[in-house]
């Protein structure tokens, strides 16, 4: 695999966090700015990936730490799956996304990258998103300003999710 040179990503790499990324985000609603929270409520937040996909992949993540889809709160889950229904409908309508990909990878093997904490992927997709500096390259090119996203999407919340 070729590698892009990326220095503005230093950042995410070199950021420690002791025990589980998502609790501590779960914890720390004073650092949501910083953490790219784009929502907050009883039940789950809803953060940027810092390593997405495509422009503007979020997550949806219940603040209950488990790595057991089968053993959470029924009401947890269908919370997730009401959330999860509003922000496609945000990246379809506000961002303009021509698709959305939806996904859990539950466990290493499944391979999910933070195996301890289920999460569930909305990864918004876009006509001609993928070209061969992917498929040859094994490469992929962030096209636009992370941040800019994040205030983009977080502008939209209250419109999609309702008013905070």
């Amino acid at each position: 695999m070729n590698h892009l040179y990326a220095p503005w990503r230093t950042a995410y790499i070199t950021q420690k966090t002791e025990g589980c990324v998502f609790c501590h985000i779960s914890e720390h609603p004073e650092l949501d700015a910083e953490h790219h929270v784009l929502l907050r409520d009883e039940k789950c937040f809803v953060v940027m990936n810092r390593y997405p996909y495509t422009p503007g992949h979020f997550m949806i993540i219940p603040h209950t730490h488990t790595d057991r889809l089968d053993t959470l709160d029924p009401d947890v889950w269908l919370h997730i799956s009401e959330l999860t229904q509003k922000g496609v409908r945000m990246l379809r309508e506000g961002f303009r996304a021509d698709g959305v990909n939806l996904g859990m990878n539950l466990g290493a093997a499944a391979g999910a990258g933070i195996a301890e904490h289920i999460h569930y992927h909305l990864v918004p997709r876009f006509n001609r998103d993928t070209n061969f500096i992917t498929t040859i390259g094994e490469t992929r090119v962030y096209s636009t300003d992370f941040q800019k996203i994040y205030e983009r999407l977080k502008a939209m919340v209250p419109d999609y999710f309702g008013k905070q």
